[in-house]
This record gives C-alpha cells, sequence and structure tokens, in this order.
C-alpha cells in the first residue's frame, strides 16, 4: 500500500479519534464552559450532565425500548434470513434466482418511498386490532416489523451468495450419515457459517440501533421512541432549557454502546466476513 494513502488512513482515525475524545471531554463540561472554552478542559466535571440525559431526557425508558426493538428485529430478520438463503443457495432452478433477484431489487428501494405505505398499514392494522380484535396496538410492533422487511433482503442477499460458496462435499457427506435437510442445515451449515452470520447479525442489530427515520413516522409517543429519536427530542428541547452538556452526555449513550462493540468485536467482524468453509 502506497504510504501517502496510509497517511490518509492514519489521518482519517486520528480526526475521528479526536473528535470523539472531544465529545467525551465536552459531556462532563457545564453549558457555560462549553460556549467560553469549547476545546478547552472542563473546570469542572458535570457528571450531572448524564443524570440530566438519562432521566430527565427519558434516556432510560428509551434504552430499553432500543434493546427490546434490536432483539426482537435480529430474531425475525435471522429467523427468516438464515433459512431463506440456505434454501435459495441449495436451489439452482430459475425460481431460486429469480427470488434472489427480487431479493436484491429490494436493497435498492430507498426508505423514503415506502415511508408512506408503511406509515399507512401501520396506522391501519393498528385501528383493526384497536378495534376488532385486542382493544390496544402497540405501533412498536409495526416498527419491528418493518425495519425487518427492510433489513432481510440484504441480509438473504449476502448469506445466499456466502452459502453458495461452500462446497456441496460437506452435504453429501451428511447425507450418506442419513441426516436430512434440516439437520444438515442446523448441525453443519450453521456452524460452519458461524463467523459471517455473526458479523451480518452484529450489522443488522447496529443498524436497528441507529434506525431513527422509521421510528419517528411509525411511533408517535415520544415515550416509546428508540435512543436516537429520544436524543433527537432532547435537541429540539434545548431550544428552552440550553443543556448543551446533557445533549453530549446523551450522544456518548447513544454512540458509546456502539464503539464499545467494535472495540470488542471489530477483528472478529473483519474476519468473519470473508471466513470460509476450509478455514
Amino acid at each position: 500500500m502506497p504510504s501517502a494513502i496510509k497517511a490518509g488512513i492514519w489521518l482519517w482515525v486520528a480526526f475521528n479519534l479526536g473528535l470523539l475524545a472531544w465529545v467525551l471531554m465536552t459531556s462532563l463540561k457545564s453549558t457555560r464552559d462549553i460556549l467560553l472554552g469549547p476545546f478547552a478542559l472542563p473546570t469542572h466535571i458535570e457528571w450531572e450532565n448524564y443524570v440530566t440525559a438519562w432521566d430527565t431526557a427519558g434516556f432510560g425508558q428509551a434504552t430499553l425500548v432500543t434493546l427490546i426493538f434490536v432483539f426482537s428485529s435480529l430474531v425475525l430478520v435471522m429467523g427468516f434470513s438464515l433459512p431463506a438463503a440456505y434454501g435459495l443457495a441449495r436451489r439452482m432452478d430459475r425460481t431460486a434466482s429469480t427470488l434472489t433477484a427480487y431479493f436484491a431489487m429490494g436493497i435498492a428501494l430507498p426508505m423514503q418511498t415506502v415511508l408512506i405505505p408503511y406509515f399507512v398499514v401501520n396506522t391501519s392494522v393498528g385501528q383493526f386490532m384497536t378495534d376488532w380484535v385486542t382493544g390496544a396496538w402497540d405501533p412498536r410492533i409495526g416498527l419491528v416489523v418493518f425495519y425487518s422487511a427492510t433489513a432481510i433482503p440484504w441480509t438473504v442477499f449476502v448469506l445466499t451468495a456466502y452459502f453458495r460458496s461452500l462446497p456441496s462435499s460437506l452435504e453429501e457427506a451428511a447425507q450418506l450419515d442419513g441426516a436430512g435437510p434440516w439437520l444438515i442445515f442446523r448441525k453443519i451449515m450453521l456452524p460452519v457459517a458461524r463467523g459471517p452470520v455473526t458479523t451480518i447479525a452484529i450489522i443488522t442489530g447496529l443498524g436497528a440501533w441507529n434506525e431513527t427515520l422509521l421510528v419517528l413516522f411509525l411511533v408517535p409517543d415520544g415515550a416509546q421512541r428508540t435512543l436516537p429519536a429520544a436524543l433527537l427530542n432532547m435537541y429540539y428541547g434545548l431550544q428552552y432549557t440550553s443543556n448543551w452538556g446533557a445533549l453530549f452526555a446523551g450522544v456518548v449513550l447513544l454512540v458509546g454502546p456502539i464503539v464499545a462493540v467494535f472495540l470488542w468485536l471489530g477483528r472478529r467482524i473483519i474476519e468473519g466476513a470473508t471466513l470460509g468453509a476450509n478455514k
């Protein structure tokens, strides 16, 4: 790799690390310190900023909602995508190719083009459930379903390509021992694909953690929204309180878990994306 490219990469890394350190430092400063010295060290550590972000801005409830949303979306996306991708990868007829092409088309579909249909369907289903079935409806159910619908095409497309790269000798050997398709998939193919599956699950979970647009459209109640939406509501409230330290504390609470995941699993994510069956 040319030295100029290496230098550019390291400069970009240094810039991002510096930006992260500045956000962390600013989250511990008072509003007065921030306005008088944006890049100066805090004169006094303001841990109250985190208390304000967690309690006053509703980050405690938003964190719980976000964790449930991420877990539910992961279960739905991976539960559908894994068997679908394996089935498409092992079928060699035109139907499998057509379905794979449809999933690829789903990747190219912009989120903005489906926001209004998602909103109409979610509202109609909620009204039907409230009037005729359960008497109540939580719009976050629709949020999980529709986010999963946007994440599944990419997941299926990527996993289908990976399963197709696996040698068929793995399945043939299992079939000689009397294993059926479901047993082969669960006991052989999934363990072999553990690295890429883990990588895709992490990326899908991070996408759910950061999702904002769908939350704002589908969940009207601010108390039921996820962390990014809660942070946005907090930003709008700054025009009345001007508590910039608490806003930066909210940014740290939102970004901190993502940074921790990449520090912990960054190498595994990269290795999982390139892991093959022969390793």
